[in-house]
């Protein structure tokens, strides 16, 4: 979904407001304007549109693969959307992995079903949750997109609510949209001509949510997008872990342009994406009106240029001629500036070398950069020269085949005359530096159209109001700490956590458990036991409530639990007090354990004289290294201290 409210391409500049500073701006004078928009899965049993579980798999391990290729179509206005038609200037074969978990709707050999109605409650829910108004029947919708992250060539997705809102340090924000869709396959490897996707991933719910351009500075973008995760993780029914929760970015400037950032995987990074992105907006700017000031120009003129090379000695250029040309283009009055930074580590030549790689090329070469990649002074003149360029020029060449060569220097030639208009909208990857690179241009209206295979859901005021609201997770942390006595960083750990309903279940069965051991189990045992490689997944609620039941009848150990959880992963068909025996757990009687303690004391006498009661700490480590596990530490040293007691 894209944000449009509020964003534009402005024609007039921008005068002292640019610091010597690159990354300090003046965010208000700059007319910053920035919206987010927030992917994330959610943790249903099943898939939008098909009973497949929503679980992902070892890519390792698939059943089969197949191929497709994928083309744009035209929307039910006649029209081709302008970014599927740059995802087709180089065409990929498209490889998927399928597995027993997966099925023909997910290889686009069967149509979907129905919408998940687990996956549309838990979307209500959230627009309740953000104020939001509610469809009265949701559609579903085709949304083209061909970079063959779905194998039938577009995404569903559906509008469910509008006009909503959150309230945040800066103000109330804007929630415009939420929409429920599915998730894209997981992309595994990407081999230039082909691209390797997993579909273990294509089809899980997710609910897009996007906000108005109501955020006003890089540390308020950061904000709103932890308080709407805030809001999901309070629903307890998102997955959790990196690659759930996607962030997107828009951003404009005065004068700018719109341009959408996506895939922010990290939410600490969303302040650096905002920062260099105001920071290349500036700079374009800047750029634009020196080159205009220059009179600068672009020639559409693509000049053959190889036998400049002919002799040349670079490697770079030596692996392209092997059946490849050189070709390159004239701008006249853009020396100096296509060197010029405008991120950290990135220029404008490189904002002209990712347009130049959508054609399949690796790059360019330009003349602000050479001599260099063994290009010698001479070959930079000689290539001058062919070209008919003067001092103020600035040369641009690209080495490859014949017609990826072409590709490239038309592309130069557009983003070189925008460069001299207006700052391009465009779709840009976050960088995992904070910068971003060119993908395509923003989709418009020709890029959605009906879904005629799913059928609406009607949703009526019963159904909204029947959904019960979560508590947030601030009141459920301070709650945690009244009712359990839990101290503030176990209440936090646990609030904030996905195991708070299991939690809760386990407290409210066993009032007599310990929280304090509930909470470590949960939240620091069970994955410990995962990064050992324990399939923690086999362990369910019904064993977990079975282990703290026996753990508050003084059945097992603390220091038993790893064991016990590890057998139980292992052998899930167990009952956990079967688990107890086949460990020895619980086998060793009082008169066993008393009569060995017994028989230290007497050993250490001499030792117990001189330390006194002081002596229960090293001799209870003797005790439990021979009876660790099979019983608590807590009923040793009570049997400790009596019987030293006794003795002094």
């Amino acid at each position: 979904m894209i944000i449009n409210k509020g964003f534009g391409n402005n024609n007039f500049f921008i005068d002292g407001i640019i610091s010597g500073n690159l990354m300090s701006h003046d965010y208000r004078a700059l007319g910053l304007r920035s919206g987010l928009e927030i992917h994330q899965q959610l943790d249903t049993k099943e898939k939008l549109f098909c009973g497949c579980p929503t679980l992902l798999r070892d890519t390792k391990e698939s059943n089969f693969e197949f191929f497709r290729y994928l083309r744009p179509t035209q929307s039910e206005m006649g029209v081709v959307d302008k970014a599927a038609l740059e995802e087709i200037k180089l065409i990929k074969k498209f490889i998927y992995k399928a597995y027993d978990t997966t099925c023909l709707v997910e290889n686009d050999e069967e149509p979907p079903r129905e919408l998940n109605p687990e996956a549309v409650d838990i979307t209500l829910m959230v627009a309740r949750m953000m104020n939001m108004e509610i469809v009265d029947e949701l559609y579903t919708m085709r949304k083209i997109v061909i970079d063959g992250s779905n194998t039938s060539g577009f995404q569903r997705t559906g509008l469910a609510a509008t006009q909503g809102h959150i309230d945040s340090s800066a103000g109330r924000v804007g929630i415009d949209v939420l929409c429920l869709e599915e998730e894209a396959a997981q992309k595994i490897e990407d081999r230039g001509d082909s691209v390797i996707y997993s579909l273990d991933r294509l089809g899980i719910p997710l609910v897009e949510i996007g906000t108005a351009p109501d955020i006003v500075s890089p540390a308020h973008a950061r904000e709103v997008a932890e308080l709407i995760g805030m809001f999901l993780r309070s629903t307890g029914k998102v997955k959790r872990g990196i690659g759930t929760i996607r962030q997107d970015v828009n951003i404009s400037i005065a004068g700018g342009a719109r341009v959408e950032i996506k895939g922010v995987q990290e939410l600490a990074l969303i302040e650096t994406i905002v920062e260099r992105e105001v920071t290349r907006q500036v700079a374009l700017l800047e750029i634009m009106k020196e080159l205009n000031n220059r009179k600068a120009a672009v020639s559409e003129k693509i000049i053959d240029v190889t036998s400049v090379f002919a002799g040349t000695t670079s490697k770079v250029i030596l692996k392209a001629l092997k059946g490849g040309v050189v070709y390159a283009v004239n701008l006249p009055g853009f020396s100096g500036f296509v060197g010029k930074e405008i991120q950290p580590a990135r220029r404008l030549g490189t904002e002209f070398s990712d347009r130049a790689k959508k054609s399949g090329v690796g790059g360019i070469f330009h003349t602000d950069e050479l001599p260099n990649y063994g290009i010698t002074k001479e070959e930079v003149q000689a290539l001058r020269n062919a070209v008919g360029a003067k001092d103020l020029d600035c040369v641009i060449m690209v080495a490859d085949s014949k017609e990826k060569a072409q590709g490239a220097m038309e592309a130069v030639i557009i983003r070189a005359g925008e460069a001299l208009k207006f700052i391009p909208e465009e779709t840009r990857r976050a960088l995992p530096d904070g910068n971003s690179s060119y993908m395509r241009p923003l989709p418009g209206a020709a890029r959605m159209y009906p879904e005629t295979d799913v059928p609406p859901v009607v949703i009526t005021e019963e159904r909204i109001q029947s959904i019960k609201l979560p508590e947030l997770i601030g009141e459920r942390k301070a709650r945690y700490m009244k009712q359990f006595n839990l101290n503030e960083e176990l209440a936090n750990q646990i609030a904030r956590s996905g195991n708070f309903i299991v939690f809760d279940k386990i407290m409210s069965q066993i009032p007599q458990a310990n929280p304090n051991s509930v909470v470590r189990v949960l939240e620091t045992i069970l994955y410990e036991l995962e990064k050992e490689g324990v399939d923690v997944k086999k362990i369910t609620e019904d064993h977990l409530i079975q282990l703290f039941r026996l753990q508050s009848e003084g059945k097992i150990p603390n220091e038993a639990i790893g064991n016990i959880l590890k057998t139980i992963a292992s052998k899930p068909e167990l009952a956990v007090e079967s688990a107890l025996k086949s460990l020895g757990i619980g086998g060793v009687g009082k008169g066993e354990l008393e009569t060995a303690i017994e028989k230290l004391i007497e050993e250490k006498m001499d030792f117990i004289k001189a330390k006194g009661i002081n002596s229960v700490g090293p001799l209870m480590g003797i005790v439990m290294k021979d009876f660790r596990g099979k019983v608590s530490g807590e009923e040793v040293s009570s049997i400790l201290k009596e019987k030293i007691a006794k003795k002094l």
